[in-house]
């Protein structure tokens, strides 16, 4: 049989037509899939060369079934075929829609394969797109998608840097693709995210709700994870810019926290402006509100000692109104700033006149029954001076997580604590002079890549009687009734 020949589209592409038809046709690729996310894709692929006006012209031919995807498997001429095919909508037996769609794996070589999906549901949106809860058909695990309109004028940075992202404290990339939109030429691109149900926000709302703040020991589990995933990103010279109580993920049976929502993320370079209205107002570092455009991953560590102070309160620390607003609430605790420490946030600051206030004691912030080391801990992360702030692996180190470095500790459900200790090489280069402290004796079974077992409490699954629930009524508990973007 003479085969079809679809040479306007790729030079040299042929399909025998014998092959099994199927309802996928590739007349209908722009409509589906947009002519800028297939230009995107002939360039990922060898430079394969691409041509609006003929691929515009090219042929009907049907081409589906797992024969033939396994036999056009392996060519880049077939994964084309792949991707330009229109999303397929089937239903299962209970009635439920599936959506299948050829994606591309989060971390690895670019080999886009298909993925089948079905409960779609909305969970959130906002001026950034949609993002939806849904669960994948071959493993019945759920995932978030969360949909962007994609600017074909710029790679995505979110993509960009979330590809180069693997840690257990950071929300994992599992699989993008693109899909268009409902005007001409409009693509979106969807990242399937792995999905985990809870919020650091949602659970320090039911205790604010309950009059009750959350008990030290789930404020010291939580921010120590949240301080190791800003360690190893700040390593990669990655800045979040929006660390937030909304933005760290919690699965409430395992304690684990995940970082999310790279969407302000950038790769910070020293000499090269980035823009000052960046990260949430509550949460705003002060060299921010000053306008600085040559700040570092310090921002970070700010808005995590806002965090760790919110939880201790039970309510935001510096809850401003607006930019300025929040500079004064700022003001009214640590007092106006220096000269000096004005220079180090913004030198074209240092001539204003701000109104001399002393700065209020830390005890006086807290309730009473805070821990000296909670206290403590804050003091070193709020600080004028971007450089005076503590990293967030000597935050790790502060003996505010010591708790959590005990042999027998445990979560309140009687589970050990999720993994805390199984640091990879990576992160044990980081500060190499902490890593004493970071690695407990129970957990010297640091292997030589700088891991150690499941369980990150280092053995704590053996604990006996002695062991020491992390629970409510603890000792320790305070728990009371792009261009330059």
């Amino acid at each position: 049989m003479a085969p079809i020949t679809i040479g306007s589209v790729t030079g040299s592409m042929t399909l025998h037509n014998n092959l099994p038809k199927g309802p996928c046709q590739w007349t209908h690729y722009q409509a589906q899939l947009g002519r800028q996310s297939y230009r995107s894709f002939c360039e990922q692929n060898n430079n394969i060369p691409y041509s609006m006006e003929a691929a515009a012209k090219s042929p009907v031919t049907h081409l589906s079934g797992s024969a033939c995807r396994e036999r056009y498997s392996r060519s880049p001429h077939a994964m084309i075929h792949s991707f330009l095919r229109k999303l397929k909508h089937s239903f299962r037996k209970d009635g439920s829609k599936v959506t299948t769609v050829v994606a591309t794996p989060g971390q690895g070589p670019d080999r886009p394969l298909e993925v089948s999906y079905t409960d779609t549901k909305v969970i959130g949106n906002g001026s950034f797109g949609v993002v939806y809860q849904a669960k994948l058909c071959d493993s019945s695990e759920m995932v978030a998608i969360k949909k962007v309109l994609q600017d074909k004028r710029f790679k995505n940075r979110e993509l960009q840097i979330m590809r180069r992202l693997e840690h257990c404290n950071i929300v994992k990339l599992k699989y993008f693709f693109y899909s268009s939109g409902d005007k001409k030429d409009e693509v979106y691109l969807n990242l399937v995210l792995e999905y985990i149900p809870e919020t650091v926000y949602k659970v320090a709302r039911h205790y604010s709700k309950s009059k009750q703040t959350i008990p030290i020991s789930f404020i010291k589990l939580y921010m120590y994870q949240l301080f190791r995933s800003l360690a190893y990103i700040h390593s990669l010279g990655i800045c979040h810019r929006d660390i937030k109580p909304q933005n760290l993920l919690l699965d409430p049976e395992t304690g684990v926290l995940k970082l999310c929502d790279f969407g302000s993320a950038k790769h910070l370079v020293k000499g090269e402006p980035n823009v000052s209205y960046i990260c949430s107002r509550y949460y705003r570092a002060p060299e921010l509100i000053f306008g600085a455009i040559d700040y570092t991953t310090k921002i970070d560590v700010w808005s995590a000692g806002c965090v760790l102070a919110e939880l201790l309160l039970g309510q935001p620390i510096f809850p401003g109104d607006s930019g300025v607003d929040q500079l004064v609430e700022i003001i009214k605790v640590l007092g106006t700033p220096t000269r000096e420490q004005i220079r180090e946030m913004n030198p074209n600051y240092t001539e204003f006149k701000f109104p001399q206030i002393k700065s209020h004691p830390w005890q006086k912030v807290f309730r009473a029954r805070t821990p000296a080391e909670a206290i403590d801990l804050v003091s070193r992360l709020l600080e004028y001076t971007p450089s005076s702030r503590i990293s967030p692996l000597q935050a790790c180190a502060h003996n505010f997580f010591d708790e959590l470095r005990e042999p027998n500790t445990r979560l309140p459900n009687g589970r050990a604590l999720p993994p805390l200790f199984n640091f990879t090489e990576t992160e044990l280069n980081i500060q190499p002079s902490l890593n004493s402290v970071l690695l407990p004796r129970h957990s010297a079974n640091v292997e030589a890549g700088g891991g150690v077992s499941e369980g990150g409490a280092g053995g704590s699954q053996g604990a006996t009687d002695a062991t020491t629930n992390m629970t409510p009524d603890s000792t320790n508990s305070a728990h009371q009734p792009s261009e330059m973007a």
